[in-house]
């Protein structure tokens, strides 16, 4: 058996090295995600377990539970949450919204029969979601990184803190008989995964769907910690990263700029010619 010479093995050695390294820099990390490669690991482990768990029973949970049991679901959960939200409005500096939250949980609590019900919707009560990201947020933190949590889903290093204060500033953390602090965390997620079953078709024909809920993130955490009034100059920032979308846009421009450029320019100078001739008077002959 004829060995291979040095020479030879030296070039596999030096292709290999170049495939792998190519490979391991076909994607460039996007601004404000650092952690690209392992958030799209971890995007693509949740959406495994969700596929095999919480998107089954949300579909379940949708089809044969009726509407006002759903409704009832969801006003409970969030009128629990209320107290951490009117905590958060206090430390914003927002005494006019903490008091309507504050009037809005009691009168929910009381005559909505522990929140099953919304009787302040129908006082015209305004319901405000506050969290300790978004008070962060206005004492000048910065968002930090974007991360994918795994099981919990997008949020920035700024809200970690937010997710762990949440968990222990609900009630039924701390009821612990049985098995009722697990049986409602289970009916909340569910409750939560079925709202947002509409959402699945859309990523289904979306090119990059981890790159969309990125980009959706980023424009909803902006749109709650300005309260709807987003900066003109952070509007122009989401719009300059919508890469798919500029794309698509100047597709249609360079296809609408080369229709009117089909004709050559003898044959534009021939069809608009006949025209001031037709009206001229006739030359002396």
């Amino acid at each position: 058996m004829t060995a291979l010479p040095v020479t030879a093995l030296r070039t596999v050695a030096c292709c290999a090295c170049l495939l792998l390294a190519g490979c391991a820099t076909t994607r460039e990390p996007t601004p404000g995600d650092p952690f690209e490669t392992a958030n799209r690991r971890i995007y693509a482990f949740n959406v495994g377990v969700d596929k095999v768990t919480l998107r089954p029973a949300a579909k379940v949970y949708d089809r044969y539970t009726p509407d006002w049991v759903r409704d009832m679901v969801g006003n409970f959960f969030t009128n629990l949450s209320t107290p951490f939200t009117i905590a958060n409005q206090i430390l914003q500096g927002k005494p006019k919204e903490a008091a309507q939250d504050t009037l809005r949980f009691a009168m929910n609590t009381t005559l909505g029969l522990g929140g099953l019900f919304d009787p302040a919707a129908d006082a015209n009560l305004p319901r405000h979601d506050e969290d300790l990201g978004q008070t962060l947020a206005l004492w000048g933190v910065p968002p930090g990184p974007f991360i994918m949590m795994p099981l919990l889903g997008p949020a920035h290093l700024r809200d970690l803190p937010s997710a762990v204060a949440e968990r222990f500033a609900t009630p039924l953390y701390w009821y612990d008989t049985g098995n009722a602090r697990w049986i409602s965390l289970g009916v909340s997620l569910v409750d939560m995964r079925a709202r947002l079953l509409p959402l699945d078709e859309v990523l289904a024909k979306t090119y990059d769907p981890y790159a969309f809920i990125r980009s959706a993130f980023d424009q909803r955490r902006r749109f709650q910690i300005y309260d709807g009034d987003v900066p003109e100059e952070l509007l122009d920032e989401d719009d300059a990263g919508a890469d798919m979308d500029d794309i698509d846009e100047t597709g249609d421009e360079a296809t609408e700029d080369e229709q009117p450029a089909a004709p050559s320019p003898g044959e534009a100078e021939t069809e608009a010619e006949p025209e001031p001739d037709a009206g001229a008077p006739p030359q002396a002959g």
